[in-house]
């Protein structure tokens, strides 16, 4: 799978700013040599560097690029990274955006005994931000999964999380349910909302 592009061709319209600027990204299959910079991007727009948890971001993206190392390195069916490159940066640093595409089976909120394909780890390079690296990487997600012979997607977004539910409700995604857990009521912290989407019409979540 590591020969795998994205054909952008595929996008939905974007603003004659945005298309300009996405036109400078190429979505592929992520290789081992892309792990630092994977898990730098991720860690980076899961947690924080500052305060309290600051000493301990070092640890915490040593462990994300353990765990990318071994799912990377695994025969597993149906999954991927991507990764969005810059093509007009010369320097090996030019990864700006990942992405990883997986097969779930039936979970708690997920009753019909089928198994499906569930997105997550969604990261872009704080720099690269609002110039539709997110929405390339959502698009090759859709276009992959409908390779795989899948036609749902599903993913989870934090309730508060208001920029990227904006990008996936204006990409199609429709919400299926909001969970609760025992971090909402004793730490305060946002819930997560299930969101799915059907690549084909006529589909219920």
């Amino acid at each position: 799978m590591t020969s795998w592009f994205f054909d952008s061709s595929h996008e939905q319209p974007l603003t004659s700013a945005a298309k300009q600027a996405g036109q400078q990204f190429q979505i592929r299959a992520a290789t081992a040599t892309d792990l630092t910079a994977i898990s730098q991007i991720i860690a980076e727009s899961f947690h924080s560097q500052t305060g309290f948890w600051g000493w301990a971001f070092p640890l915490l993206r040593l462990g994300i690029y353990e765990d990318f190392r071994n799912r990377l390195s695994s025969s597993a069916p149906h999954h991927i990274c991507l990764v969005a490159v810059h093509t007009t940066v010369t320097s090996a640093n030019n990864l700006v955006g990942t992405v990883e595409l997986g097969l779930r089976f039936p979970d708690s909120w997920k009753k019909n005994g089928r198994s499906f394909i569930y997105l997550s780890n969604l990261a872009v390079d704080q720099k690269y931000r609002r110039h539709g690296v997110a929405s390339k990487l959502l698009l090759s997600c859709e276009k992959l999964c409908q390779e795989w012979g899948f036609q749902d997607l599903y993913l989870h977004v934090l309730e508060d999380n208001h920029q990227a539910r904006q990008l996936y409700f204006k990409l199609g995604y429709k919400m299926c349910k909001v969970e609760s857990n025992w971090n909402f009521f004793f730490l305060q912290q946002p819930r997560q909302i299930l969101l799915h989407k059907r690549l084909q019409p006529n589909s219920e979540c």
